[in-house]
């Protein structure tokens, strides 16, 4: 029997949760079964208990993966202040965030299974979400994000609808009308919040 080191029990592990994200994102929580996500990890079924106690534990823990890599690949990376949150939007309503499902916002993939899932899923969740709109929040208000912290969820909750709106119209055009719109309320939101 061959025996693997720490590294690379954990490198496989990582690499189960990265690709059950991308899958999740594409078929849903309920639409990716064990079988289909160890597959794309390029294991086997039989693998899967060695690194999870049930798919709910690989769900949670592949949101919470999902919901870090989103704060981390544009929260991180965006300027401070207004300048950074224009950044985000502009990224989050480009045609190519709405067409790169796999790859995009677990927010506009997987929020309304989220919500249906079981309470470390939830929290997983909840705890990335709190994370990105604390960036928000700390572009929006940097002298008192905490007071910001309701309207950058605000924020979150609107790009997230809007985005999935984008992607359920078969009309591109409107499709892609859509995504200006979002934009241009996403700006007039935080034009608003610098007025208040």
């Amino acid at each position: 029997m061959v025996r693997y080191t720490k590294e690379h029990k954990q490198e496989t592990r990582q690499r189960i949760i990265a690709t059950a994200g991308r899958r999740l994102k594409r078929n849903g929580i309920d639409g990716s079964g064990v079988a289909t996500l160890m597959k794309d990890a390029g294991l086997t079924n039989g693998t899967f208990y060695a690194y999870f106690a049930s798919k709910d534990e690989l769900i949670a823990t592949a949101v919470a993966d999902q919901m870090r890599a989103q704060h981390e690949n544009i929260v991180t990376h965006a300027a401070p202040g207004r300048a950074g949150l224009e950044q985000i939007v502009r990224w989050y309503f480009s045609p190519e965030q709405r067409d790169s499902i796999e790859d995009g916002c677990p927010n506009a993939a997987l929020l309304d299974e989220i919500g249906r899932s079981t309470d470390p899923t939830r929290q997983a969740y909840t705890n990335g979400a709190l994370a990105l709109i604390d960036g928000f929040a700390a572009r929006l208000a940097p002298h008192d994000p905490p007071s910001a912290r309701l309207k950058a969820l605000s924020l979150l909750g609107m790009m997230a609808g809007t985005l999935q709106l984008s992607r359920a119209l078969t009309d591109r055009h409107l499709a892609d009308q859509l995504l200006e719109q979002g934009i241009r309320n996403a700006l007039a939101l935080l034009d608003a919040e610098q007025h208040n």
